[in-house]
């Protein structure tokens, strides 16, 4: 049942919203990470809009809000949003399933053209729940220390290839509410997230990705803009004041039409080393074709 007491099913519609690409929403994405590129000037952030699926979380989470977290995020880019665009977006359940005590419900949010429809990003949130009432240390369901107790992930990455161009933010307090706020939840104020089993300030899953997102952005512009993939599970909890680098490495090249897809495995650490984000992602470049 979702938090309006109906059935979370696959196929429900979440909700729909319209908003414009105005330069300030871009200034604020811009300010609250950070994040300037000279292609922010004419086109908007690819995950200007990260958070849209959780203007609609009562359609679509679970009534047992107790350590939820944020498990996986998928991303593609379509076409790039040129600034002043008017759009709309779509909420749907598209999937839910029951993994290690933990249910889980994915969300797909997709951003259009309010005039024509044409796609320009669609996302995929993977929720966890807790299937029954779980306590940790201290009454917490997740804190510094069982946050590390996970079992071993295999080697990450395997790539061989070239490193990008690294990205490092600290995650201080005006950034979490910039980023999760205006309203007091978990994501901003250490006494909300309390109440969620949590001993302080969650910082939001999906700035994360945000960081991936620019370290590809960085180094091929608009060929991820228009045509990135990313693929990123969240594989452990950060907190208020963490520090982070996002790293990517090319693993490999293929041949798509007049393009080649430039393949990569991107993670998100911590300075201890703990890894709190790891996957893949993917841009476009000009193939040999094209350039001949």
């Amino acid at each position: 049942m979702n938090l309006h007491g109906k059935p979370a099913r696959v196929g429900h519609h979440c909700g729909s919203s319209t908003y414009t690409a105005t330069r300030e929403v871009v200034d604020f994405y811009e300010d609250a990470l950070d994040d300037h590129s000279p292609l922010y000037r004419e086109v908007a952030p690819p995950l200007l809009h990260h958070s849209e699926c959780y203007r609609f979380l009562g359609e679509w989470y679970l009534h047992n809000l107790i350590g939820n977290l944020h498990a996986q995020q998928d991303w593609e880019m379509f076409e790039a949003i040129p600034v002043g665009t008017q759009i709309r977006t779509r909420s749907t359940i598209v999937d839910r399933y029951h993994k290690r005590g933990r249910d889980y419900v994915v969300n797909e949010t997709d951003v259009v053209a309010a005039d024509d429809g044409r796609l320009f990003v669609r996302g995929r949130t993977h929720q966890s729940f807790l299937a029954t009432s779980q306590k940790a240390s201290d009454g917490f369901v997740v804190d510094a220390g069982t946050a590390k107790k996970k079992e071993p992930r295999p080697p990450f990455p395997t790539a061989t290839g070239e490193d990008l161009a690294p990205v490092r933010k600290t995650i201080d307090a005006r950034r979490c509410w910039m980023f999760s706020g205006p309203g007091r939840n978990y994501h901003t104020d250490a006494a909300e997230a309390q109440k969620l089993g949590f001993p302080g300030i969650v910082v939001q899953g999906m700035m994360t990705t945000c960081f991936a997102a620019r370290v590809m952005t960085d180094r091929f512009g608009r060929g991820f803009l228009a045509g990135g993939r990313m693929s990123l599970k969240l594989t452990n909890v950060v907190w208020e004041n963490d520090a982070l680098t996002a790293r990517a490495r090319i693993a490999r090249i293929e041949p798509e039409g007049v393009h080649e897809r430039v393949h990569c495995e991107v993670w998100v650490e911590k300075d201890d080393a703990t890894r709190v984000l790891i996957g893949t992602a993917s841009a476009l470049r000009p193939g040999e074709a094209a350039a001949a």
